[in-house]
C-alpha cells in the first residue's frame, strides 16, 4: 500500500512540476505573427537547405579576423533584417552617385555606389564625395522574395503602360538593367537592347537575388567571393573570402522565406478597408495578386499570391526625388515597394514605423500623405475620406 501511495505521488509531482514548466515556457508565435519561416511544400533536402541558409543569413557573425571590411555597413545579413523584417534608420544605406547615372556612375572610382560608413581599426570610413548625389534607403524585408523572382517577365509587362494609354495618370514602366554575368537569366525572360527586368531593390535596380545576396555582402560588409571579387577598399581583387556554398545556401534561404500571411482578413472593417483601397485606385500599383510561372522550387512554381506591388517604376513626385538613379530609373521614380507584411514592420524597427524607400514617414496615414506624381489622384482620395473610412483603410493596410 505504501508503495502505491508513493508511486501516485511521484506521479502527481511529475505531472505538477510538467505544467508548471509548460507555463513557465513561452508560447510559439502564430504563423501569421512572424516573417520568418519557410514556405510550404519543401522537400526534406531543402528544408535542409533553407536551415543552412537561416544560419549563414542571421547567426554568422563577421569580425576582422573572418574577413569583415576594411570598409563596411554591418557585421551580418540578419543585423539589418532582424526577424527578416525592415531595418531600422540605424541600418539605413546610403548609395551615391549623380542625378544621372543612366551611362554609369561617375564616382565608382570614389567608392560608389554604397557608402561604406564604418570600418576596422586602422582604417577610415568612407565619406561622400563632395558634388555627388545621394539617397537613404531602408533594408526592406526579405520574405516572399522567392514569389517574386519566380513572376514571368510578361506579367510584368502587361502590367505596364509607359505612355499612360489609358489616360488614367499611371504609366508604370519596367527598370531595365543589364545582369552580372554570373546570373543566369531566367526561362522565357524578355531582352531588350541586352537588358532584362529588374525586380528588386528600391529602384528594381537589382537583377535576381543571387546579385543581391553577393553584392550585399561585398558592399554590406566588405566580403568577397568569386562573384564579387573587388574589395570595396583598395578595388582590387581578393581571393573569395566567403564560400560559394554559402552564397547559394543564402540564396536559398531567401528564395524559400514563406509569403506573409495576412491577419484578421475576415475582420468587417479590415473587409471594408480593403474596398476603401480598391475605391482610391490605390491597387492601380499596388497589385493585389501577381501569379508565378515556372520556377526550379517546386513549392514557388504557378502559384497566385498577394503582395500588393506591380513591380513597375512609377513617378512618385518631387518630394521624394533624391536626385539619385539607377539602371533606367530616374530620380523621382521608384519601384512599388510590396505592402504584404507591413503590419509586422514595427517588430523590426524598435516598435514604430519607418516607412518609404528612406524611412521618413514615421505612420502609415504620412506615408499615403507624403506620396505624390502619379498617386497623388490616390492621395487626394484618402484626403477626402471620413475619418472613419481612414481608419478602415489603414487597418487593412495593418493586416497584411
Amino acid at each position: 500500500m505504501t508503495k502505491k501511495i508513493w508511486v501516485i505521488s511521484l506521479l502527481v509531482t511529475f505531472i505538477v512540476v510538467a505544467v508548471a514548466c509548460e507555463r513557465m515556457l513561452p508560447s510559439i508565435p502564430p504563423n501569421d505573427a512572424l516573417l520568418d519561416g519557410p514556405v510550404e511544400g519543401l522537400s526534406p533536402e531543402q528544408n535542409a537547405l533553407f536551415i543552412r541558409g537561416d544560419i549563414a543569413f542571421n547567426d554568422d557573425v563577421f569580425s576582422k579576423q573572418n574577413g569583415l571590411g576594411a570598409l563596411f555597413v554591418a557585421t551580418s545579413c540578419g543585423s539589418c533584417h532582424a526577424g527578416d523584417g525592415k531595418g531600422h534608420p540605424f541600418t539605413t544605406l546610403t548609395r551615391f552617385g549623380q542625378s544621372d547615372t543612366i551611362n554609369g556612375n561617375l564616382f565608382l572610382h570614389m567608392g560608389g555606389p554604397q557608402l561604406q560608413n564604418r570600418s576596422i581599426p586602422g582604417f577610415a570610413p568612407e565619406q561622400i564625395p563632395a558634388g555627388a548625389t545621394f539617397t537613404r534607403l531602408t533594408p526592406p524585408a526579405n520574405t516572399g522574395l522567392g514569389f517574386i523572382d519566380a513572376v514571368p517577365d510578361a506579367l510584368i509587362i502587361s502590367l505596364a503602360d509607359p505612355n499612360d494609354a489609358d489616360g488614367d495618370g499611371i504609366s508604370g514602366r519596367p527598370n531595365w538593367v543589364f545582369h552580372k554575368a554570373y546570373s543566369t537569366p531566367r526561362p522565357n525572360s524578355v531582352e531588350s537592347n541586352g537588358k532584362y527586368i529588374g525586380r528588386f531593390g528600391k529602384k528594381g535596380a537589382t537583377y535576381d537575388l543571387l546579385q543581391q545576396t553577393a553584392t550585399a555582402y561585398n558592399q554590406d560588409i566588405g566580403i568577397t567571393s568569386t562573384y564579387e571579387s573587388i574589395d570595396t577598399y583598395t578595388n582590387q581583387p581578393l581571393d573569395p573570402e566567403v564560400s560559394n556554398q554559402t552564397v547559394l545556401d543564402v540564396v536559398f534561404y531567401l528564395q524559400t522565406l514563406k509569403a506573409p500571411v495576412q491577419r484578421n482578413q475576415n475582420d468587417p472593417e479590415v473587409v471594408a478597408g480593403k474596398q476603401i483601397f480598391m475605391n482610391i485606385n490605390c491597387a492601380k500599383c499596388h497589385t493585389p495578386q501577381l501569379t508565378t510561372g515556372f520556377s526550379p522550387i517546386a513549392a514557388l512554381a504557378n502559384r497566385t499570391f498577394s503582395p500588393y506591388t506591380d513591380l513597375l517604376l512609377h513617378d512618385m513626385g518631387t518630394g521624394l526625388n533624391d536626385g539619385y538613379t539607377e539602371g533606367t530609373a530616374l530620380p523621382q521614380e521608384w519601384r512599388t515597394p510590396a505592402l504584404w507584411g507591413l503590419g509586422l514592420s514595427k517588430n523590426s524597427q524598435g516598435g514604430q514605423y519607418f516607412l518609404l524607400h528612406d524611412g521618413r514617414a514615421t505612420s502609415i496615414r504620412q506615408a499615403i500623405e507624403l506620396h505624390g506624381g502619379e498617386a497623388i489622384q490616390s492621395k487626394n482620395l484618402f484626403g477626402q475620406l471620413s475619418e472613419t473610412d481612414k481608419q478602415k483603410l489603414i487597418k487593412f493596410l495593418e493586416s497584411l
